[in-house]
């Protein structure tokens, strides 16, 4: 494997988005000794409680505590964010140059929040097609086709409409949502005292839900937008982790 080359790479429009929304299984994926990679299309700003130069610092201190190889942000203008071929070639040109084999972005039209979400999902989809294309270099700065073999989504629980999945699975973050939550807690300048408690509520809450729904404490769930190929179905499923209603016998030794 190259020196930059990454197992997966996530990306989101804003710094903050991936910590929210996927932190634990980054910090997982981590521990776990894959090599992982953020992506952030843009720099968030200007908002009406940040500067550029704020959000970078905040960005660097939640990678740090999340573990990654490799944290960077992307020089697409915020609030004009729109699918588009220029959008599509650079972040297809990340892309190319860290090569994963998983790329996990958002899904979801989120009308009650930033349009920029749903872009990003439009951008994240085309630029995985973008980083295969041959004869096109030019456009990439020079870096060579790249085929990545999955999409993964990670649906926003924000989103105006409801998306039939292929297929979904959970992702058991019960010991990482510690590192998550920190990871949040480095964007001070977007978050006060008063709003990281209301964010930090519907995050618990939401991970509570999900986790709970594989018999677990914390989880996120992410999606595919084909089906899942499965070749040892006993070593996939594993052990349930929701008890039985009867006393379990203890297993002979």
């Amino acid at each position: 494997m190259a020196d930059n080359q990454l197992d997966i790479v996530f990306t989101a429009p804003h710094p903050d988005d991936l910590e929210i929304g996927m932190g634990g299984a980054i910090a997982k994926l981590v521990n776990l000794g894959y090599r992982v990679g953020m992506v952030h299309m843009t720099n968030g700003e200007p908002t009406p409680r940040g500067t550029p130069e704020t959000r970078m610092k905040e960005m660097e201190a939640a990678a740090k505590i999340l573990g990654v190889q490799v944290c960077e942000m992307l020089d697409i203008p915020n609030r004009v964010l729109m699918d588009g071929p220029e959008s599509r070639y650079i972040v297809a040109t990340a892309l190319r140059k860290y090569r994963p084999k998983i790329l996990v972005g958002m899904a979801g039209r989120t009308p009650g929040a930033s349009p920029d979400h749903y872009q990003a999902q439009l951008i994240t989809e085309a630029s995985r097609f973008y980083s295969q294309l041959t004869k096109w270099d030019d456009r990439f700065d020079g870096t060579e086709p790249f085929r990545i073999d999955h999409l993964v989504y990670r649906p926003t629980r924000i989103a105006a409409d409801v998306t039939h999945w292929h297929t979904q699975f959970v992702v058991d973050i019960t010991d990482t949502f510690d590192q998550k939550i920190e990871a949040i807690r480095c964007y001070k300048s977007q978050f006060d005292d008063q709003r990281i408690k209301g964010l930090e509520h519907y995050v618990r809450s939401w991970a509570g839900v999900e986790g709970s729904s594989i018999g677990v404490r914390y989880g996120e769930t992410y999606a595919l937008p084909r089906l899942l190929g499965v070749t040892d179905m006993v070593s996939l499923l594993g052990d349930w982790q929701i008890p039985p209603p009867f006393k379990q016998e203890a297993k002979p030794s």
